[in-house]
């Protein structure tokens, strides 16, 4: 005030340039940038190969159609009755067996609401992230979802840090709204803050191997598309909230390719497995796909850092929701 009345100007500090307020993404190497270009191809080529069968899901419908009107136009009229009764039969039984499962589904997650393992899946790097990758983490949770609902002992599932882009694409998935899942826009360490000493990120850079699930406990794990860019940033992120950390015990069973990332659903769905089994080995095995295998066992317990991007699927994934490698162990 007193500079004003003296006829100065308040100093004002000039606004920081856009550079400076959101510095640059850490350039790549070059391994990194033969990795993205790899990812790009592989990107382009499953494209393609979702058009392949979208075609031939065409043909085959329409095949089946003319299948169906040349048999009943070889019946009699008798015969074309009862064929198109037991046609009718035959889809209320199956309608009526998808809203049995459907029901059974909702009293598993229901209950797993109540006292099953509570796993968060961390949304906050979504400005980390461009559209593409953020549509590639979107899917990968919708397949958390859908194998969650399947499993005969579901845990109850978290989404935190739903703004955005990655809420608006979430809230764009079929029938979302109705999930029974947990849907915060905060964060973790603000809608559990209450169980703060029960919070633990699932890092592979962490010192603690984790031996096993504890029901008190409730596990994080973290979604960042093309984790290169962005190297130890879940651990240092628990580090500064002052939160527990561990990593799976993945060196334990097996060792790992070149290709060590696993996507958001694969952890989860080791996660799911191990709440059924009790045995990590099993649940590794069954989960992480072959390609990123080069040994059956190991006896080392050395951590599966995920510093490079995956590429392809092997036969299982391909018969589920395909999804992108992500980092989700940083």
């Amino acid at each position: 005030m007193e500079d004003v009345e003296g006829g100065h100007s308040p100093k004002i500090d000039p606004p920081c340039s856009p550079s400076a307020c959101n510095p640059p993404e850490p350039s790549l190497s070059k391994n990194a940038r033969k990795k993205l270009l790899k990812q790009q191809r592989y990107e382009a080529k499953k494209a393609d190969k979702k058009l392949q069968a979208k075609e031939q899901k065409k043909k085959d419908i329409e095949r089946k159609r003319k299948e169906w009107e040349e048999k009943l136009a070889c019946v009699t009229e008798e015969e074309r009755a009862k064929l198109i009764e037991s046609r009718r039969n035959l889809r209320k039984e199956r309608m009526g067996k998808r809203s049995e499962d459907r029901e059974k589904k909702i009293v598993r997650l229901n209950t797993a609401k109540d006292c099953g393992q509570n796993i968060v899946i961390d949304l906050e790097f979504s400005h980390l992230m461009t559209p593409s990758e953020i549509h590639s983490l979107v899917q990968q949770i919708m397949y958390c979802y859908a194998v969650n609902g399947r499993c005969p002992s579901p845990c109850h599932l978290w989404l935190t840090g739903c703004n955005g882009e990655m809420g608006s694409q979430l809230q764009r998935l079929p029938g979302f709204d109705k999930w029974i899942i947990e849907k915060e826009r905060r964060s973790y360490i603000d809608a559990l803050q209450e169980q703060k000493e029960n919070l633990v990120y699932l890092t592979a850079d962490s010192e603690t191997v984790l031996d096993d699930l504890d029901l008190k406990k409730i596990y994080i794990v973290g979604g960042l598309v093309d984790r290169n860019r962005w190297k130890g940033i879940t651990l240092k992120k628990a580090q500064e909230q002052e939160i527990q950390t561990a990593r799976l015990p993945i060196g334990s069973y097996l060792k790992m390719s070149s290709s060590q990332v696993l996507t958001v659903n694969q952890v989860i769905e080791i996660l799911l497995k191990y709440l059924e089994t009790r045995d990590w080995k099993d649940s590794f095995f069954q989960v992480v796909p072959q390609r990123k295998r080069c040994g059956a066992d190991s006896n080392s317990d050395h951590p599966v850092d995920g510093e490079e991007n995956g590429d392809g699927d092997n036969k299982q994934e391909t018969k589920k929701t395909k999804c992108d490698e992500v980092s989700i162990f940083q």
